[in-house]
């Protein structure tokens, strides 16, 4: 039993095949530049008896569909995947599922509905990935698409850990509350923390930190999220790697009326120029690591800051849980 397992993003396609039978990842790739007179297609695959295999072909994808025609061609010619016969589910990573989505859901109408319903709550993930899904779906009519939302696993925190301070016309007419995202990874990593610790998921009270150059922290309680780092949207929290993290929102006011900076030139200073690249001028931990060693003020500043930050975190969802079996770190940095 063969899953395809779909990540769309503005510009690119990330995809895994996997057998199910026996558990395996069968090919592993992403398609980049979708959109650009220069794209490409790099994928690592099962060989048999060779070993995994890897290729990277340069391509051109004028759209998404044109993308995933390719990437089919590219599983096809490798041999992990013959006719839509052997697949018996197309996977979709949904970064926003609102309040509606708590568990995958199985795609229809009403589910793409609601999916578009939440592009304004993340309007520059939910288009690729409303996108992703109607290719996958003309491409494989009669396979079934399943939808896996980054908020649901933290639509179990109670109200006094989502709610902002604010009036409640503003969550009700405007949805404006935490949501939390990452959650695909910090429901995958507790379990297999439940499963190294040989204990059952609803025993235990784990603080999950999820690192890269997105980054989110979660406090699980009996195997439910009861808080969690980022908020309404991935802005919030820890420092990352273009990512400011908490601020005090009234910098925003003070920046608009002192130094005429527009909403959306704001809006992409927070999102893509802070974190550790305003801070010492590149996002990769590792490059702030090596820039740090070679006695870079900016850069030893930016990854105090970054582990203080996640320390701030440990402590508070320590607080939070009362007790803690373990803690769990994923992602690159992690």
């Amino acid at each position: 039993m063969k899953v395809l397992v779909i990540n769309t993003g503005s510009s690119s396609i990330k995809y895994k095949l996997f057998e199910m039978t026996g558990q395996r990842m069968l090919a592993a790739g992403v398609l980049e530049r979708i959109g650009e007179p220069a794209g490409q297609l790099s994928q690592r695959w099962e060989a048999g008896a060779a070993g995994m295999q890897s290729t990277c072909v340069e391509c051109v994808a004028e759209n998404h569909h044109q993308g995933m025609e390719l990437i089919v061609r590219q599983m096809q010619q490798t041999g992990v995947l013959g006719s839509a016969s052997e697949l018996a589910a197309v996977g979709h990573r949904v970064v926003h599922g609102g309040e509606v989505f708590s568990q995958p859901v199985l795609i229809d109408q009403q589910v793409i509905d609601v999916v578009r319903e939440m592009i304004p709550l993340a309007p520059l993930h939910n288009p690729a990935n409303l996108e992703g899904i109607e290719v996958a779906m003309e491409l494989y009519p009669d396979v079934p698409q399943i939808g896996v939302f980054d908020t649901a696993f933290h639509q179990t925190m109670p109200a006094a850990a989502y709610r902002y301070a604010l009036p409640e016309s503003v969550y009700k007419q405007n949805r404006v509350r935490r949501y939390g995202f990452h959650g695909t990874s910090h429901h995958h990593v507790a379990k297999q923390a439940a499963a190294y610790l040989g204990r059952a998921l609803s025993e235990l009270n784990l603080i999950t930190v999820h690192l890269g150059n997105g980054c989110s922290a979660s406090a699980i309680k009996h195997g439910r999220s009861v808080d969690t780092s980022m908020g309404m949207t991935p802005l919030e929290g820890l420092v990352m790697g273009t990512r400011c993290g908490d601020l005090d929102p009234a910098i925003h006011f003070y920046l608009q009326r002192e130094a005429g900076i527009s909403p959306d030139t704001l809006e992409t200073l927070l999102n893509k120029e802070s974190g550790l690249k305003g801070l010492c001028g590149v996002s990769d931990m590792r490059e702030v690591s090596e820039q740090a060693q070679q006695g870079k003020p900016e850069a030893a500043l930016a990854r105090e800051m970054f582990i203080y930050r996640v320390k701030k975190y440990l402590g508070a969802y320590y607080a939070v849980l009362g007790r803690v079996d373990a803690i769990v770190f994923t992602g690159g940095i992690g």
